[in-house]
């Protein structure tokens, strides 16, 4: 393989390829559903699907001589390695928002050093983070506050009780602190600057000798993955279609739920000339 055939597809996981029952949208009739392969168990039970057709673009565009998928997700190692995707296991994969780049499922040293190096360099530390956020939330919308590998923060919060301002305030004290602050769905997330899914998707690139890059996602997380890319995808849901978010080399589907997955991996089929 040449670096001239060679296409890196990375595409963000929850609710852009798989999805929870919560998640699937299926608005047809019950007879008219499509089935469904389950691609992710926790705590014994099933917890994330793909379409059977999705399931088979899948294996194809992992199958292609030409391509590089690289599953890219804010999920920890751990909660990545639950997942079963069809194809087998793919040879890289983008963990903790790009603070991991696994490489045949072990993560890489070197990037974990390369970006140990620049959080220091350009962040307030994760202690300083916690403990304003310990500081300010209120118990009254708090749920839970978690950290995800050492790397960033989340809160789990009630929506309906968690006064509009607050993420705003949140986010005008991290920004000098090189921290950036996001509203997706229950989750606050506090996350460094420079811990981005666009800055491992370029080193993956560059390891695979990809000159091409094709991506996918739907939250706001996944802003730089499609900016970075050069073309994107992202569904008809998700924050990125809450927000109207923009960009004109990304494309939104017209399907919204599980059929989204289908259309995101037709695309990159057709956009990576497999088919």
């Amino acid at each position: 393989m040449t670096a001239s055939q060679v296409t890196l597809v990375a595409s963000d996981l929850d609710r852009t390829l798989i999805y929870s029952a919560a998640a699937l949208q299926l608005t047809m009739e019950d007879a008219q559903a499509p089935r469904l392969l389950c691609v992710e168990v926790y705590k014994h039970k099933p917890l994330s699907y793909v379409t059977e057709t999705a399931a088979g673009l899948l294996t194809e565009l992992t199958d292609a001589t030409s391509t590089v998928f690289v599953p890219t997700t804010t999920r920890t190692r751990k909660q990545y390695q639950r997942i079963r995707l069809p194809g087998g296991p793919a040879e890289y994969a983008i963990c903790a928002n790009g603070g991991h780049i696994l490489v045949n499922g072990e993560s890489d040293r070197d990037w974990q050093r390369t970006v140990a190096r620049r959080l220091t360099d350009e962040c307030a530390p994760l202690a300083e983070i916690r403990a304003h956020l310990a500081a300010t939330a209120d118990p009254a919308w708090l749920l839970k506050e978690r950290v995800a590998e050492d790397l960033f923060a989340y809160l789990v919060v009630d929506r309906a009780e968690l006064p509009p301002e607050w993420t705003k305030e949140l986010a005008a004290w991290a920004e000098p602190r090189g921290w950036t602050v996001s509203l997706q769905g229950r989750k606050i997330y506090a996350v460094p600057r420079p811990l981005t899914k666009s800055a491992a998707m370029r080193e993956v690139a560059r390891r695979t000798g990809a000159t091409r890059t094709l991506a996918a996602g739907d939250s706001l997380l996944d802003a730089d993955l499609l900016l970075a890319a050069d073309r994107g995808w992202r569904p008809g849901h998700g924050e990125l279609a809450d927000a109207g978010w923009k960009a004109e080399h990304v494309e939104a589907t017209a399907e919204r739920g599980v059929a989204a997955g289908e259309e995101i991996l037709r695309r990159f089929l057709r956009a990576s000339g497999t088919r």
